[in-house]
Order: C-alpha cells, then structure tokens, then sequence
C-alpha cells in the first residue's frame, strides 16, 4: 500500500515540479556548471560535495533546482520520497513558505502519515539552523564544506552591546 501512496506523490511532483520552477523561479538561473565539474573542485570545497553527491545518487542537476541539493548535504537529509517530505518541513522551519512547499507538506502529512515524527524533527531542526533557504550557493562552490556546514547548523544568536 505505501508503494502505491509513494508511486501517487511521485506523480504529482512530477506534474508539478515543471510548473514550480516555471512560476516560482522564473527570475532564477541555472548554475554555470555541470556534474562533471564540480567533481574538478578542491576536495573538501562545497562543488565537489556536491558533484559526488550527484555521482553516489547517479543524479543529473535539475535547472533552477541545484540549491534543493545544497540543502541535502547541509542537512544530512536522505534523498528517498520521505526524507524529500522531511526536507519540504525542515525548509517550513528555516523560514521558507511557498505553494509548492505547503503542498508538499500537506500532502506528505496525509499520504504518509507514518512519518510524522520524523516530519516534526525536521521541521526543529530547521527551526534550530540559521536561515539558509534564500542563499545562492552557487557563490559559495569553492568554499569549505565542512564551515559552511558548521555555520548553518548553529542558530543565530542575538548580540547584546
């Protein structure tokens, strides 16, 4: 039964996923590089991360939707139909809202609702990371993984002069 809630998701996502990155990131534009390049990054840098990211999953990048696999590394969320819900809750927490995102968690919520607890800790723990939703990582490619993940994972705290 799961198989064919999950197979129902994928079906949406897929008739959606076009029309989202149509309306919702018409002013965005696709990364300058490829798979292939970003494994050609210093090996402890974000690009090549993510370009092994892409080769263990045997993924292709998808045009305006590269920063989506940012937030898997920065996360550590999995790549399967429930982590993919986890990860739409863990975005509500780190402040991001949108239609596509609201869907995703009301749908996933009803589809499969086994995994609730596993929503609610991903929405915390987005709550508990420093906002990086609205970040370009693309300008960030060369940088230390390791420090970049670091610095989303600590909440930012106020400063008092």
């Amino acid at each position: 039964m799961k198989k064919i809630r999950i197979q129902f998701l994928l079906f949406v996502y897929d008739k959606t996923q076009k029309l989202y990155r149509k309306y919702f990131k018409k002013k965005k534009r696709q990364w300058q590089f490829n798979e292939k390049q970003l494994l050609e990054f210093h090996k402890d840098s974000l690009g090549r991360k993510l370009g092994e990211f892409y080769e263990k999953h045997g993924f292709t990048m998808i045009p305006k939707m590269e920063n989506h696999d940012v937030h898997h590394l920065l996360t550590d969320c999995g790549t399967n139909f429930e982590d993919e819900i986890a990860m739409q809750f863990l975005l509500l927490g780190n402040g991001k809202l949108n239609a596509h995102l609201l869907a995703a968690v009301v749908l996933g919520s009803i589809i499969l609702p086994e995994y609730h607890k596993m929503y609610r800790n991903a929405y915390q723990k987005g709550k508990s990371m420093r906002a990086f939703y609205h970040i370009d990582f693309e300008s960030l490619l060369w940088q230390n993984f390791e420090n970049i993940q670091d610095f989303f994972k600590q909440k930012e705290t106020p400063v008092f002069y």
